[in-house]
């Protein structure tokens, strides 16, 4: 098992919620940068981009890692993924790290508007492009999921090279993954893994760790809030949780809601999805385990934070990536890991 002796942290921006900007994350990025942290990672969904923020907070920057968490998949082609990541590296000096995930079957096809498919399959080939191209290959790619140059259409395309000369040829890549099937591909394929709800206590048991190489980053998010009332604390979180676990995916579709019962709480993963899809979202958090919030938060004073880091040391985790609004939490956090 990989141990996390000293703590490395990242700091999990995510995106900016609706109504804020991703200035405020950035000014907290700025702030772990100060503190020490490793990284700084950017999220996705239907509102800001993870690229624009980390071009920003380079040129803010001189030294903290710029991760996104995730790029997904079907908003950008693999070959302009890699246009990105080449260009996004070589004006912060080699400190892009490539997040890449599918995302789910909502937003891919009521956002994106393409097929679900075969996800596991798709990223496979994408990560296969993205890395021939950063190495500056000609481009020639025919699988089930991408043709390139197509096959059919004028006839005028052609294997093309990146014109750009990337920084490095091989950017590390990360992948967000949570079913077992997706897990093994990221430590097959990988240089990281991005894992969501992360159990110090679980996840050893849930997910193949001995798999994981020596040079291979488990770098979880893991949400935080210093306080000195734990339970208030707990409480503010679970709303996060059960929008995860009850409304991110469908009904027999949910991955996180799959994961929760894998980590022994199948009871109250059904009751948090059946209020949450029902329309009642404040008891839907209610129903989410104080144990729950315990195993995958830090939540409490510096001292309490110290005590639970000694259990995500000896997990398999390698960074911890601490998701936070927060500059005293950011601060708190890294004095525990200290």
């Amino acid at each position: 098992m990989v141990s996390i002796a000293p703590m490395r942290l990242g700091f999990y921006m995510g995106y900016a919620q609706p109504g804020t900007s991703p200035l405020e994350l950035l000014e907290l990025a700025r702030e772990a940068e100060q503190l020490g942290y490793d990284s700084a990672w950017a999220a996705e969904a239907w509102g800001t981009d993870a690229i624009t923020p980390l071009a920003w907070l380079g040129a803010l920057t001189e030294r903290i890692k710029l991760g996104t968490a995730i790029m997904q998949l079907p908003g950008r082609s693999p070959a302009n993924a890699a246009m990105t990541a080449a260009t996004l590296d070589m004006l912060s000096g080699g400190r892009f790290l490539m997040g890449l995930g599918t995302s789910g079957p909502q937003v891919v096809e009521g956002w994106h508007g393409q097929e679900w498919g075969k996800p596991l399959g798709k990223l496979r080939e994408y990560v296969e492009i993205v890395r021939a191209v950063l190495r500056r290959e000609r481009l020639e790619h025919h699988g089930v999921h991408y043709d390139i140059p197509v096959t059919g259409g004028t006839g005028l395309g052609k294997p093309l090279k990146l014109m750009a000369r990337p920084l490095r040829a091989e950017i590390p890549i990360y992948l967000a993954a949570i079913s077992p099937k997706a897990v093994d591909l990221a430590f097959e394929i990988g240089d990281g893994w991005l894992p969501i709800f992360w159990s110090p206590e679980q996840a050893p048991n849930v997910f193949p760790l001995h798999r994981a190489r020596t040079d291979f980053d488990i770098a979880p998010s893991v949400p935080a809030l210093l306080t000195d009332d734990v339970e208030s604390g707990r409480n503010m979180l679970k709303e996060y949780y059960s929008f995860y676990i009850g409304g991110m995916g469908a009904r027999g579709k949910n991955f996180y809601n799959d994961l929760a019962c894998q980590y022994g709480y199948e009871k109250e993963a059904a009751e948090i999805q059946d209020l949450f899809l029902g329309g009642d979202q404040r008891a839907a958090a209610a129903v989410v385990p104080d144990a729950f919030v315990d195993e995958v938060a830090l939540v409490g004073s510096v001292e309490r934070m110290r005590d639970r880091l000694a259990a995500w040391r000896e997990s398999g985790a390698t960074t911890l990536l601490i998701s936070t609004r927060d500059t005293a939490t950011l601060r708190a956090v890294a004095e525990a890991a200290g």
